[in-house]
């Protein structure tokens, strides 16, 4: 047997394969945008093993923090193309169906007890785990389920196996958890919990309920993140009419499924189309004919061209900065919190959607990041010196890849230093200060209220 090494890492953070294996991996990255291949990255099938980059540091740094901040796991469409049949796929867990894990069947038997849980307002209404036999609409499939009990089986190996970061008789007060108000984040909140934990205790699990999906908790109130937010949506509008492609799939599609173009459109097939794709189920026919994989190409094209257009013009930076202030600004405050030597919510979890951390990852400047796939994760390292104690260090990593050097405050960093993190002041200075440069203000408040120039 040949063992080939493999390269480290790939800057996007695509599966890693592990160090070595037998076959070479014939598949690599096409060099210009292939839709098919994108939409595979975003479904985020589990199949081979994650090899990632958390958790790496010099020997003398010590991990004293980290926060997690995810994308809920592979969901049922949350729109419906009218007039044709529902995707077919099963929300009950079943242990022996594919994809599965080995702990799946001890996660539904544990979820089964959650009784003791502390759950925030409704989110105590809400079901542990997926249980119907037809998905309903958003409904967290046993694909997302496994998604994030992989991912906690990885953090768990990472932050507690090798860093020791909570002890076996951890208690509630070293959590800080949190999730918006649908059953599907609550739902990927806890697979990964379940496979992360030293031990899952229900008496322990405090569940906080975020009801803004920007988890903007008290500090909401921004009249000019709205107006940027309706800028980006002028811009989105425009971009879809000028593709003459894209509508005259619309008026294909609309013919076959017998609806207006109009009602077509406004029925987003995209989503619908790509739990399809992700399920492997043949897209939808009718008398009049089949939807097919060249329409999904054509729409999945332009979303991937609206995403690159997004990231080059201003407007969706200037709604991210505002929309994700009062997130960054409690994570900053908490970081620095540990860094004093507090040892409260040393470990954190926000379950959110993709325009949770999309926004996220255009605020920090990183923007070769892809759109967040199911079960992406952002995650915030916190670490210290042990040869200078005083001194803190943050690493940034998005699906297990670094990105900390590729964010705007840190840009510049790695090339005056030898050690592979930012400075947590960096960080500190961007949240308390930086962020509101561009806007001419000196605070939050002065950003959200000062009229555009």
């Amino acid at each position: 047997v040949h063992l080939i090494p493999v390269n480290p890492v790939r800057e996007d953070g695509l599966n890693p394969k592990s160090r070595k294996r037998i076959m070479p991996d014939l598949l690599t990255e096409p060099p210009a945008i292939d839709p098919v291949y994108e939409a595979h990255v975003y479904c985020n099938i589990p199949t081979i093993a994650e090899r990632s980059m958390e958790g790496h540091a010099p020997h003398y740094f010590k991990l004293v923090s980290v926060q997690v901040l995810i994308r809920h796991g592979d969901r049922y469409p949350l729109y419906a193309i009218p007039k044709t049949k529902r995707p077919d796929i099963d929300c009950m867990l079943v242990p022996s169906r594919k994809p599965s894990h080995p702990q799946l069947e001890a996660f539904i038997k544990h979820m089964s007890k959650g009784s003791a849980a502390q759950m925030d307002g409704s989110l105590s209404s809400l079901p542990h785990f997926p249980s119907h036999s037809l998905c309903e609409m958003g409904e967290l499939t046993q694909t997302g389920v496994v998604q994030h009990l992989r991912n906690g089986q990885l953090l768990r190996e990472i932050y507690i196996n090798k860093h020791k970061l909570l002890p076996g008789d951890w208690t509630a007060k070293q959590l800080y958890l949190e999730t918006t108000g649908k059953s599907r984040t609550l739902q990927s909140a806890l697979a990964l919990l379940y496979t992360f934990l030293p031990d899952f205790d229900w008496k322990k699990i405090n569940m906080r309920h975020q009801w803004s999906t920007i988890f903007c908790s008290g500090s909401c109130d921004c009249p000019m993140r709205n107006h940027y937010l309706e800028e980006e949506q002028r811009r989105q509008y425009s971009l879809r009419v000028k593709n003459n492609d894209l509508e005259k799939i619309y008026v294909d599609m609309a013919r076959i499924v017998g609806i207006p173009t109009r009602q077509l459109r406004a029925s987003n097939p995209i989503d619908s189309l790509l739990c399809y794709f992700c399920h492997n189920v043949s897209f939808p026919c009718t008398k009049a004919g089949c939807i097919s994989m060249e329409h999904f190409k054509v729409i999945k094209r332009h979303q991937l061209k609206d995403e690159r257009e997004r990231q080059e013009k201003k407007l969706y930076f200037l709604y991210a900065l505002l929309a994700t202030h009062p997130l960054l600004n409690q994570t900053v405050n908490r970081l620095q919190r540990i860094a004093e030597g507090k040892k409260e919510e040393v470990f954190v979890l926000y379950s959110a959607h993709d325009v949770t951390l999309s926004p996220v990852l255009s605020a920090l400047g990183i923007t070769e990041a892809r759109f967040p796939r199911f079960a992406a994760r952002l995650v915030f390292e916190l670490w210290q010196d042990g040869k200078r104690p005083k001194e803190h260090f943050i690493r940034i990593l998005y699906n297990g890849a670094d990105v900390t050097f590729q964010t705007s405050f840190c840009k510049d960093h790695y090339k005056r230093s030898s050690k592979p993190m930012c400075p947590l002041e960096k960080f500190v200075n961007f949240v308390k200060r930086d962020m509101f440069l561009i806007f001419n203000s000196t605070s939050y408040y002065d950003a959200c209220h000062r009229r555009a120039l």
